[in-house]
């Protein structure tokens, strides 16, 4: 039995990054979960909760509370994000004189690329801040010039998906406490303030935290720092 689960969990024959909960099971509820949300947006399930929420952020709409919100909500920007963990990996890679820092970053750049902007493009969703009347729809056909790239909402996704790629990049510097701070904190934060700032609906968001999570569990699997390095494989390639 020790010998199946050691051969299960090992990816040429390294073993994986631990996620929690353990096990692919969570991996493809999480999978699942995303799946139904989009068909029951797309069924015309769960717009009413979409629009009632946009209209009362609306009417609650609040001076000071708006410009701590739409300063906050820049932790889920994803260029400056990139930018910022891109600079991380090529100072760790210099100072251990390794690549995997570049390529975890490489990896969460193209696993998000392919993950947003398809599925945006597909769902054709306006904004909240839509004056058309069926704006809260999915796969709509929009007019050009109308934004429609609301579903899933790309900041969720990238903060989520970056800040667990700083984790693991400052992980020797940082307590175990500090990397689960890193993790939830600025996603929750993101969640309400892209939600309170009326940039996304709040199924949107919703959606972007499914696939976010999808994505930072299959980067945090792979053993990154035990990866081998480019020196490694050409001295073996030589023997």
């Amino acid at each position: 039995m020790q010998e199946t689960r050691d051969q299960r969990t090992t990816l040429t024959g390294r073993r994986l990054g631990r996620v929690w909960p353990a096990g692919w099971w969570f991996d493809v509820l999480l999978l699942v979960a995303f799946v139904a949300l989009t068909a029951a947006l797309a069924a015309g399930w769960l717009l009413d909760l979409d629009q009632g929420v946009a209209d009362w952020v609306t009417d609650h709409q609040w001076d000071p509370a708006y410009w701590v919100t739409r300063t906050l909500n820049f932790l889920g920007n994803g260029s400056p994000l990139t930018i910022v963990c891109a600079a991380v990996a090529i100072w760790l890679g210099v100072k251990r004189r390794s690549a995997w820092p570049f390529a975890l970053v490489v990896a969460a750049f193209l696993a998000t690329g392919f993950a947003i902007m398809p599925l945006k493009l597909w769902t054709d969703r306006a904004a909240p801040r839509s004056t058309l009347p069926d704006a809260v729809e999915l796969f709509n056909d929009l007019p050009p010039g109308e934004y429609s790239l609301s579903y899933p909402s790309g900041h969720l996704v990238n903060t989520i998906v970056w800040y667990g790629v700083l984790a693991l990049l400052l992980a020797p510097w940082l307590s175990r406490t500090a990397r689960h701070w890193l993790r939830i904190a600025p996603p929750a934060i993101v969640f309400c303030t892209t939600v309170y700032l009326n940039y996304h609906w709040v199924t949107d968001s919703a959606a972007g935290l499914l696939l976010g999570l999808l994505l930072d569990r299959l980067l945090k699997r792979v053993p990154w720092p035990s990866l081998p390095r480019p020196a490694d494989s050409s001295a073996k390639s030589r023997a």
